[in-house]
C-alpha cells in the first residue's frame, strides 16, 4: 500500500521541489547525494510553462530527468482543474507579480485577480477542487512581504486572506540558505498552509502563536530561530474581503506590516522579526569548486580583465541618458574576485555567457580568473551534478535555470519536518 503524500508541483522549473521532497536516485541533497533519503512524498502531477519563450527548455529538462508521465507543459491558466489529479500537498515557487484584485464581471464567481498573475492559478485550484489539498508549500522572493511600495505588504495580505477564506492556516519564514550552512546566500520566503480539517491546523489553533513561530511550527523545527522581542510581536486582524484588502491594506504605509516570520489563523496575524539560530557546519564556495574539469572558455583572458574590473569596481562619473541629459552616476564596488572562504552570492538568471558583467561570479584559481561552470552553479543550489545537462541546452541556459531555481536542501529539510507534523500533529 502506498501511503506517500501525493504532491502536485506547479511552476516546476527543472524540478527543485521534486528533488527536495523525493530525493534523487534515492539519495539526499543535504548529504550531497551520498546518503539515502527515505522519501515520504510522491509527485503525481507537475506543470512547467514558460510564457516568454517558444522552446520550453526547462520543461524539456524536467521531462528528461523525471519522464513525461503526468507532466504538463501547458499554460497553467488554461488548464481545467478537473485535469489535475487529487493530491495532498500543492507545491510551487510562484512568480512575484502585482496581486491587485478587482470585482468580476456579471455571472462570474465574485472575485478575481489580475489576469496572468499566477497566484490566481493556485487560488483557482484551491477554490474548485472538491477535495482540496490539505497542505501547501510555496516559495517566493522575500520582497513579497513589502510589495507594492504604495501599500507595503498588500500583496502578501491578499494571499493570506485568500487562504483564510479557503479554510487554511498559514505560517511563513524568510530563510537565507547560507545562514543554515548551505553554500549560497539565497534569501526567500517559504509559506506553509494547513487546511482546517487537519490535525496540524488544530494544533496551531491550540498553541500560542509566538510559540508556534519560535518553537513548535514546521519552519521553526526545520530552521531554528531566536528573537530579541519574544513578548512584543505585531498582532492584527485582516479585515474585509480580498477586494477590500487590495484597495485599503496599509494604504500609504511607509513600513511593512509583516516581519520575516509569522503565522495567520482565522484572519489573525502574529508576526515578529527573528534571527537564525544555527551552530552547525557551513559549506563555502571553495567546497563546491570543480578541479580540472572546467573548459578554457570559462576563463577570462587578459584582454578582458579591465572590462570586468571596471564593471565590478566603484564608479562616480557623468553619464548621459537617451535624451541627452547629463547626470551624476555612482555605485559601490563589488568584491572581486568572489571570496572562496564564504558562501556564494545569490545566483541570478544572467549568470551565464562570456560577456563581462557586474553580477556574474568570478573566482581566482591557480589557472587564472574564471566564471563558474554549470555544475558549480548546480551545486550552489544543491542539485545533482549535470542535472540540467542535455543535448540542445546551452551553458547559458543552464545558468538561467539555476538563477530561477531554489536551494534544494531547504526544501528537503522543510519536507522532512512537514511529514513529521502531518503524522504526529
Amino acid at each position: 500500500m502506498n501511503n506517500k503524500i501525493k504532491v502536485v508541483e506547479l511552476f516546476a522549473g527543472v524540478g527543485g521541489f521534486r528533488i527536495g521532497l523525493e530525493g534523487w536516485n534515492g539519495k539526499s541533497a543535504i548529504s550531497n547525494y551520498s546518503k539515502p533519503l527515505d522519501s515520504n512524498y510522491e509527485v503525481v502531477w507537475s506543470n512547467q510553462w514558460e510564457p516568454s519563450t517558444k522552446i520550453q527548455h526547462a520543461s524539456a529538462v524536467y521531462e528528461n530527468r523525471f519522464g513525461m508521465d503526468n507532466h504538463s507543459n501547458q499554460d497553467i491558466g488554461t488548464i481545467e482543474v478537473s485535469q489535475i489529479p487529487d493530491h495532498d500537498l500543492l507545491v510551487g515557487g510562484f512568480p512575484c507579480q502585482d496581486y491587485s484584485v478587482a470585482t468580476t464581471l456579471k455571472n462570474s464567481k465574485g472575485l478575481i485577480g489580475k489576469k496572468g498573475v499566477l497566484w490566481w492559478s493556485i487560488h483557482k485550484i484551491l477554490s474548485e477542487k472538491e477535495n482540496k489539498p490539505k497542505y501547501l508549500f510555496l516559495e517566493n522572493v522575500d520582497r513579497l512581504l513589502i510589495s507594492p511600495s504604495s501599500q507595503r505588504g498588500r500583496d502578501f495580505a491578499i494571499i493570506l486572506q485568500s487562504l483564510n477564506e479557503l479554510g487554511y492556516a498559514v505560517e511563513w519564514k524568510v530563510i537565507n540558505a547560507a545562514d543554515y550552512g548551505m553554500p549560497q546566500r539565497r534569501r526567500r520566503i517559504f509559506i506553509l498552509a494547513y487546511l482546517n480539517d487537519t490535525v496540524v491546523y488544530q494544533n496551531i489553533k491550540s498553541t500560542l502563536p509566538i510559540e508556534w513561530i519560535l518553537e513548535e511550527g514546521t519552519l521553526a523545527s526545520s530552521f531554528p530561530v531566536s528573537t530579541m522581542n519574544k513578548f512584543l510581536p505585531r498582532e492584527f486582524k485582516l479585515n474585509g474581503d480580498i477586494v477590500s484588502i487590495s484597495e485599503n491594506f496599509n494604504k500609504d504605509g511607509k513600513i511593512g506590516m509583516f516581519e520575516n516570520t509569522g503565522v495567520m489563523i482565522d484572519g489573525n496575524v502574529t508576526t515578529i522579526k527573528t534571527q537564525p539560530n544555527y551552530e552547525g557546519n557551513h559549506t563555502i564556495l571553495k567546497d563546491i569548486i570543480q578541479n580540472g574539469e572546467v573548459t578554457a572558455d570559462f576563463y577570462i583572458g587578459n584582454e578582458e580583465m579591465e572590462k570586468w574590473k571596471y564593471l565590478k569596481g566603484p564608479k562616480k562619473e557623468m553619464r548621459k541618458n537617451a535624451a541627452g541629459f547629463e547626470y551624476n552616476y555612482s555605485e559601490g564596488g563589488m568584491i572581486f574576485p568572489d571570496p572562496l572562504d564564504k558562501p556564494s552570492r545569490t545566483i541570478i538568471t544572467g549568470e551565464g555567457g562570456k560577456s563581462a558583467s557586474r553580477f556574474k561570479h568570478v573566482i581566482h584559481t591557480p589557472k587564472g580568473y574564471r566564471r563558474l561552470s554549470p555544475v558549480e552553479l548546480e551545486r550552489l543550489n544543491m542539485f545533482p551534478d549535470d542535472h540540467t545537462k542535455m543535448k540542445g541546452i546551452s551553458d547559458t541556459k543552464r545558468a538561467f535555470f539555476m538563477g530561477n531555481a531554489l536551494v534544494v536542501g531547504v526544501i528537503e529539510k522543510i519536507g522532512e519536518n512537514l511529514y513529521k507534523k502531518i503524522c504526529n500533529g
